[in-house]
């Protein structure tokens, strides 16, 4: 077989978005449990942010969420972001807190609760242009809990005239991402279910749209990979929400669950040249870290991408075509267990070394005092969480 190239030029690029929310009290519907040094407002968010790429070198843009991020000044908060080091990235909606949207935002029969969520989205432009965002993710709660409750197909006609709102006020370089959930918390039908249906209002919308795919939000033993690659093969996907998951939503460290299904998934973006941001794809966090440290477990979750990504590299692509092209079954499957089987993390230690960065993230922070330092400083106020 030949010898992969090495990876490290590609490592070396690749960029992961933190989300705000990670660094906040989360925990299950039941409960949410508090911890020590939590961050109380989005200077505090992004402060902690800042300590995973000071620690990763590969998370300089963290996800605001809003209202959860909502401050009075968004240059002072951008400028703060700066001198931290880092810089806002996608500014995510919220169109499923409020009471009116019992029945539904953008989709709902209420032509008010409708214009609301609306002018929201519009709002959340507003945020970008000054934050210098270029991306807006749109994720929408909105469905029915039992036939008959709504028409299926104006709520459609619905979703359809707002999205065109939407994009007709983005800028040239501003994006549109639209993301799916198969279930939850519309339990009959969701109004944005799979990727087929975000894809059809994104090719509908025009270039400046692209599907956001979670990878918590598929109905079980779906092939995740296989819908990267269409994507992919046809300019669809603009964004990775990347966690993991036992059940549901579960929004564990990614790759807890199944690391073997990240590697395939990393596979595909390999063999269609998307590890960089050049490629337009974004590579994102989307997580809630209900039991474990926050930035302890960004951190996890950040080596885990990076272990899989390096793993799809080290992939023989001459020797797997060619052994595709002659029907070789066993040959091809083995091309990629033998790259998934390869420890990499020497490979990644040596590369964090020549980056100038501790070999050990996860060991470097924990040395660093910083985390003993916030806990005594962020006394009083409210700490950030799920919702807040």
């Amino acid at each position: 077989m030949s010898r992969p190239p090495d990876p490290r030029a590609l490592l070396r690029q690749q960029q992961i978005e933190l989300p705000s929310w990670a660094f906040g009290n989360s925990g299950t519907r039941f409960k949410v449990f508090a911890q020590d040094g939590i961050p109380r407002d989005p200077y505090e968010k992004i402060a902690d942010a800042a300590q995973v790429h000071r620690y990763t070198g590969v998370t300089p843009t963290i996800s605001l969420h809003i209202p959860w991020d909502a401050v009075d000044d968004y240059h002072e908060l951008a400028e703060h972001a700066r001198v931290n080091g880092v810089s806002i990235g996608v500014i995510n909606s919220n169109t499923f807190q409020d009471d009116d949207y019992r029945l539904g935002s953008v989709c709902h029969p209420d032509p008010a609760v409708r214009r609301k969520a609306i002018d929201h989205l519009l709002a959340c432009v507003d945020i970008m242009d000054t934050t210098g965002s270029r991306h807006l993710k749109l994720w929408f709660a909105d469905g029915t809990n039992y036939p008959g409750q709504d028409n299926l197909t104006s709520r459609q006609r619905r979703l359809s005239a707002a999205l065109d709102e939407v994009y007709a006020r983005l800028s040239d370089d501003q994006r549109l991402l639209v993301e799916y959930k198969l279930f939850e918390p519309a339990f009959y039908a969701t109004d944005v279910p799979d990727w087929g249906t975000a894809y059809a209002h994104c090719v509908r919308l025009g270039p400046k749209a692209s599907v956001v795919v979670d990878t918590g939000h598929h109905a079980p033993h779906t092939n995740i990979e296989f819908i990267v690659a269409f994507l992919l093969g046809r300019s669809g996907l603009g964004a990775f929400d990347l966690n993991s998951r036992f059940y549901a939503d579960d929004d564990l460290m990614v790759g807890a669950a199944d690391p073997f299904q990240l590697f395939r998934i990393m596979n595909e973006i390999v063999a269609a040249d998307a590890v960089t941001p050049d490629s337009g794809v974004l590579y994102m966090l989307d997580q809630c870290h209900n039991i474990e440290p926050k930035i302890q477990a960004v951190i996890r979750s950040v080596m885990n991408v990076q272990e899989a990504t390096a793993k799809a590299l080290l992939v023989d692509r001459a020797a797997l075509a060619t052994a595709q092209s002659e029907g070789d079954v066993l040959g091809a499957n083995g091309i990629l267990m033998d790259a998934y089987n390869t420890d990499v993390r020497p490979l990644l230690r040596d590369l964090r070394e020549d980056m100038g960065l501790d070999p050990d993230p996860i060991g470097a922070f924990q040395r660093s005092g910083y985390l003993e330092k916030v806990i005594d400083e962020r006394v009083g106020g409210q700490a950030a969480g799920w919702g807040v």
